[in-house]
């Protein structure tokens, strides 16, 4: 591993530790209109607002009022022989109509608890938007680096086309000069005619990634023509200390171990009493001597409710939540240990794909003086088509193999950059 990561610093000798992720201008651009325009994003952003209600309404914390009539009718009449009169102790029907007022004087912490709680969903649903816009920013980089891959290989594809071109005429005249074969002919053809399929090929690809750009952007165009994705190089250990410290799955990780710890907060101050204070006022009948007259009454007073007993309920959710903490806590630890493996590849594909392409530039040099010298020698007639259609052969594999090396490592450089929580856009 420290061998990898010294061929990866000396390629790279020319970045600094300070150095900046860096991006086109248009990529940028495109990342930047898909927040706009990628539902997903206006999605996840608005459980950030959701999560804010429900703070806004665990914050209440203010008297309640409520208003109530009631009618009921009582039978048989209350009542017996007084001073030779039939005396009435409850009216037959009984009207009571009142507004009363409650209020939680003490909790004891469970409005504060729920509150911080709230407080944690909101950050959880901040991070889970940044989170997306990651995510969304590495699919766009992606598409972006397939559509400039896809128009170099349909240039190195066009380049192929126009030499079978050339060549099908040169041949076609020899064939008619009586120094070719018939057969000559009909090979180049079907080699053009292959080569085109794979052109086609190209083309319908490069229009599934253009439809993906404006999938994610809304823009069905771009001026896409390098690989010029750049960032900073780390060892595993400061790769792993900034993904830690940036990427957004760390921070939900962090966020979901706090939510659990809020919920253990919650939990346990479930048997604590409740002081609650209030008063009441209206008007009722029953009052005696006179039952059925309606009278003005009033009442105010203070109540503590201590819970005694409950089967042990509080104890085992106090547990299940500790039990939770823990798992999320263990979640992170698997995290890291993902993470460690992914950067790993990561920069294992970097350094690779710098070798590749080191040794690739060779093989080019190579094929085109190979190609030269077969196209001069079946122009003077001392060589055949078959050798000169290896040799044409033997570069567009080179330099299509140069191409997808230099691919690999800028999409290596996009999965590094989200694996670290680089923000390049």
């Amino acid at each position: 591993m420290k061998h990898l990561l010294s061929i990866l610093v000396l390629a790279f000798g020319a970045f600094s530790a300070q150095a900046q992720t860096t991006a086109n201008t248009e990529l940028k651009s495109f990342i930047n209109q898909s927040f706009s325009y990628f539902p997903r994003i206006k999605e996840v952003e608005n459980t950030v607002a959701t999560a804010k209600q429900k703070l806004d309404i665990t914050s209440i914390h203010s008297p309640i009022v409520d208003a109530s009539v009631a009618y009921r009718f009582v039978q048989p009449k209350i009542e017996i022989p007084l001073g030779g009169q039939e005396f009435q102790f409850a009216p037959v029907h009984n009207l009571d109509g009142h507004a009363d007022v409650s209020y939680l004087l003490f909790d004891f912490g469970r409005l504060q608890a729920n509150i911080e709680r709230s407080k944690t969903d909101i950050q959880f649903a901040e991070h889970n938007v940044t989170y997306a816009k990651y995510q969304l920013a590495s699919q766009v980089s992606t598409v972006y680096y397939n559509i400039v891959f896809l128009h170099h290989a349909i240039t190195i594809q066009d380049s192929v086309l126009s030499f079978l071109t050339e060549n099908k005429t040169f041949v076609e005249n020899k064939y008619k000069n009586g120094t070719a074969l018939k057969v000559d002919v009909l090979n180049i053809k079907t080699q053009i005619d292959a080569e085109q399929n794979r052109k086609v090929d190209l083309q319908n690809s490069l229009q599934k990634q253009l439809n993906l750009l404006e999938y994610t952007t809304g823009q069905k165009q771009t001026n896409a023509n390098a690989f010029d994705f750049d960032l900073p190089l780390k060892d595993i250990e400061a790769a792993i200390a900034e993904a830690q410290a940036n990427n957004p799955d760390f921070l939900l990780a962090k966020d979901k171990i706090k939510q659990a710890q809020n919920d253990l907060a919650v939990t346990q101050l479930g048997g604590k009493p409740n002081v609650v204070v209030g008063a009441e006022s209206g008007i009722k009948n029953g009052y005696v001597p006179a039952v059925n007259e309606l009278r003005f009454n009033y009442n105010a007073g203070i109540s503590l409710k201590i819970p005694i007993y409950e089967g042990g309920r509080t104890k085992k959710q106090v547990a299940l939540s500790q039990t939770l903490v823990k798992q999320n806590e263990l979640a992170v630890a698997t995290l890291n240990s993902n993470y460690r493996k992914d950067l790993e590849q990561a920069l294992t594909d970097l350094s690779s794909n710098l070798e590749r392409i080191k040794n690739t530039q060779g093989q080019i040099e190579e094929a085109k003086y190979a190609n030269k010298l077969a196209e001069s020698r079946f122009q003077n007639g001392v060589g055949t088509n078959l050798e000169l259609t290896n040799a044409t052969t033997n570069l567009q594999r080179a330099e299509l193999t140069k191409l997808q090396y230099l691919y690999q490592l800028c999409l290596a450089k996009v999965e590094l950059a989200r694996l670290m929580g680089y923000k390049y856009w």
